[in-house]
């Protein structure tokens, strides 16, 4: 008989073969985005914080045998046509195979890890994602990445829905500003586990 988890708390302890962290996003087009107001405190939040916490994260889940997964925002088509009615109502297209698509350099994927290409906010809509993590048998997913407010939420949101245990590293992700990333996180957090990076390191063994 399964045993039944105890569901009156989101603080479970991580199971490493059950347990897959999701980097989100951590690609070239993030290096030009925003408007001039935006840049300096994005910039220095993305290349300062985020990134450096999420190499950590991944580094120590890669050692526990955590699954590393990878979504980056890529068309499949070069024009975009097959891209969400959101994004070519705001114009966006990251081309299949472009260099915006690529994930940065300091988080790289390793070996065989899966990078799914996204056309929508969120990667429960537009890749395989769900699917994946069904057949890895992985019920608990960590989230870090970009934006905080928009992509991470709503992974986080779906991936509640779903029956996921989603966690929310909240120093391993980022957005244009200071307030709109706090405003997710309280928005956000009936919906997941909230933890800092050193939280979900002491607990990755």
């Amino acid at each position: 008989m399964a045993v039944q988890k105890p569901y009156r708390t989101r603080d479970l302890p991580i199971v490493p073969e059950r347990t897959a962290i999701i980097v989100i996003d951590a690609q070239n087009g993030l290096l030009d985005d925003g408007t001039p107001e935006e840049k300096p405190y994005f910039q220095h939040r993305l290349h300062q914080v985020a990134l450096p916490n999420i190499a950590r994260l991944i580094g120590k889940a890669r050692a526990t045998g955590i699954e590393v997964i990878y979504t980056v925002i890529e068309s499949l088509t070069l024009d975009g046509r097959d891209r969400s009615l959101d994004y070519k109502v705001s114009d966006f297209n990251y081309p299949k195979g472009g260099w915006d698509s690529k994930v940065l350099d300091a988080v790289l994927p390793v070996g065989d890890e899966i990078v799914l290409p996204k056309t929508s906010s969120s990667l429960f809509n537009s890749t395989i994602f769900e699917y994946l993590l069904r057949n890895l048998g992985v019920d608990a997913v960590i989230a870090v990445g970009f934006l905080t407010d928009q992509c991470v939420d709503l992974a986080v949101r779906d991936g509640a829905d779903r029956g996921f245990e989603m966690i929310c590293v909240t120093d391993a992700c980022a957005t244009k500003s200071e307030e709109r990333h706090n405003w997710a996180l309280r928005l956000n957090k009936g919906y997941c586990r909230q933890a800092t990076t050193d939280e979900i390191l002491a607990e990755m063994v």
